[in-house]
């Protein structure tokens, strides 16, 4: 069941930061670009479900505090 919940949510996460990364590209804009390579790449590094959710979350809504 771990293993199972960690891939449904890192292909969540990177789905997500697949949207972030080609929205950025096409509006030049550099935070959603880097949060979006940031969360495709990180659950490949994180060990457990409970810190992959908490830091996907995080990165997630970090976009929406850091508007230019």
């Amino acid at each position: 069941m771990d293993s199972t919940t960690m891939i449904m949510w890192s292909v969540l996460f990177g789905a997500i930061g697949m949207g972030y990364f080609i929205y950025g590209k096409r509006q030049q804009a550099i935070v959603p670009l880097c949060i979006g390579m940031v969360l495709m790449v990180f659950p490949y590094f994180v060990a457990s479900v409970a810190s992959l959710v908490i830091v996907g979350i995080v990165l997630v809504i970090i976009p929406y505090f850091l508007r230019h």
